[in-house]
């Protein structure tokens, strides 16, 4: 069988491991051939809306974080589409506009989200889960659809914040996720006898290492209530009483699980690989998670949505100090990382510059957005013999002396003041040094030229007292000129540290 398409793979799975435990959550568990025979259900259904002469047939999947979310998935792919998928209780302006850009042939609903859809000024058609699962699949038709598909056609959209306030809907192509899903099961070796314990929402490319990497191993995807991550207390007795072998999170969750205590308390005997990504990982808080979860295989993973899920990795070989920088390290087979000067030159080693990203991991583009595209994915500099794509990611990184990419920080979050080059992310590594400091984020006031350190905790700290304890760390330059205390920092729906929220609160007043 020619892999063609990444719902090739659930065809394999179904096959070889027709019996094993596919997907779980918290209202049961498929097995593999009960998934493949649910999403073809689901494409038998769908086929009586999807006009075989649209090529790219986006659907947008609204439904509660499920077994069934995923299944919708599938069934969108034996139908040659493509999946959109968005958050449950996504705003219904950003609905609007993601459907305007996308037009897309259908939205597909569940009961938790129906009301929800419904309610929206969408000119699209919309239609419950429950009705597609229902449905016949003509299996004659499906494989004849699934054979015309090529690997460079899209597989899923995922939609980020823009600049603009318009989303972008970045756009992923199967052979981009068939050669992450190969990768990522060669390099950790993976098997059918893992279980994952999957955190990432499915709007959030980091869910695609848990979807794909388990159909091409045949390994378990349990998927964790969404309300347990409010308590990262009960997050290691998940992983106990669920056999939990692999975990993909992004490093709040890992942040939060540390500063709870749980991991001195509570074993964790089937756990074996501790793979994060999305944000810089303190190494205060792996070093908490190595100290008491024991010496598992842990893995700093990076990569933007722009790119199929991860471009690079390094596994962690040795104890870093907390103010250390931890690598992001090498890249991804199929894939390769340009560290580009501001003259469009290679970067020497140790010399700062832009990481651009080229490979077949790399995303197809923004959907219906071709100026944007064509400003983030440019020609390679280095190569005028022919058409080759690069990813500009905005990061800013160097290459160690060892020849390990090491990431600085967003291009966008460096700062001057008073003449000084600075990077915000530093001052954050700094503050998570501090015994009182649970988690930090630093926002610069360009207006008034202030550094704002926004810092977790459950002290009453003086900004005084803070940066004497700061000056260990970085140059006095760098000291923030403003402290503002939280229980807890608020978050996105992807568990990342929302900034914007902060700004919006604390700096620009715009949220009162």
């Amino acid at each position: 069988m020619i892999i063609n398409s990444a719902v090739r793979l659930l065809d394999k799975a179904s096959e070889k491991y027709c019996d094993n435990v596919a997907l779980t959550d918290e209202n049961g568990s498929l097995t593999y051939g009960e998934y493949k025979k649910t999403a073809m259900n689901v494409a038998g259904g769908l086929l009586q809306y999807l006009d075989k002469s649209n090529k790219v047939k986006p659907v947008v999947v609204c439904m509660k974080k499920s077994k069934e979310m995923v299944c919708t998935f599938m069934g969108i792919m034996y139908c040659g589409g493509c999946y959109v998928p968005t958050q449950s209780d996504i705003p219904l302006s950003r609905l609007e506009k993601i459907v305007e850009n996308l037009n897309p042939v259908l939205i597909v609903y569940d009961d938790t989200t129906k009301e929800h859809v419904l309610s929206a000024n969408l000119q699209v058609k919309c239609v419950s889960y429950d009705m597609l699962s229902c449905s016949k699949a003509n299996e004659q038709v499906i494989e004849q659809i699934v054979s015309q598909i090529v690997d460079t056609d899209p597989i899923y959209m995922m939609y980020t914040s823009g600049s603009t306030g318009v989303p972008k809907g970045v756009t992923v192509s199967h052979r981009g996720v068939v050669d992450y899903a190969i990768w990522t099961s060669k390099t950790f070796g993976f098997t059918q006898e893992d279980i994952f314990g999957n955190q990432a929402p499915f709007y959030f490319d980091n869910s695609i290492f848990d979807i794909y990497t388990c159909l091409l191993t045949g390994a378990q995807m349990n998927i964790i209530p969404e309300s347990l991550f409010m308590f990262p207390s009960k997050l290691p007795e998940f992983i106990r009483d669920n056999g939990i072998t692999t975990i993909f999170w992004v490093p709040t969750v890992m942040i939060n699980v540390a500063n709870s205590g749980a991991l001195s308390l509570v074993k964790m005997p089937t756990l074996k690989n501790v793979l994060f990504c999305g944000e810089v990982m303190p190494n205060s808080a792996l070093n908490v998670w190595r100290r008491d979860a024991g010496e598992l295989m842990y893995a700093n993973l990076y990569g933007p949505t722009e790119i199929t899920d991860v471009c690079t990795y390094y596994i962690v070989d040795r104890k870093f100090d907390d103010n250390e920088k931890l690598p992001i390290g090498i890249p991804c087979e199929n894939m390769k990382a340009i560290i580009l000067t501001e003259d469009g030159k290679q970067a020497q080693k140790g010399e700062q510059g832009e990481l651009c990203i080229g490979g077949s991991g790399v995303s197809l583009g923004y959907f219906n957005a071709k100026e944007i595209t064509d400003k983030a994915f440019i020609q390679n500099p280095l190569n005028p013999y022919y058409h080759e794509r690069l990813y500009r990611t905005g990061d800013i990184c160097y290459m160690s002396e060892d020849g390990l990419i090491m990431y600085v920080g967003r291009m966008d979050s460096q700062i001057k003041l008073k003449g000084n080059r600075i990077e915000l992310g530093e001052i954050e590594n700094a503050a998570q040094c501090l015994e009182e400091i649970e988690n930090a984020c630093a926002i610069f006031d360009s207006e008034n030229e202030k550094i704002f350190l926004f810092a977790e905790t459950s002290h009453k700290l003086v900004l005084r007292k803070v940066n004497n304890e700061l000056k260990k760390y970085i140059p006095k330059y760098m000291l923030p000129t403003e402290l503002v205390c939280l229980e807890k920092l608020p978050h996105t729906a992807n568990d990342k540290i929302d900034r914007v929220t902060l700004k919006k609160t604390y700096i620009t007043g715009e949220i009162q």
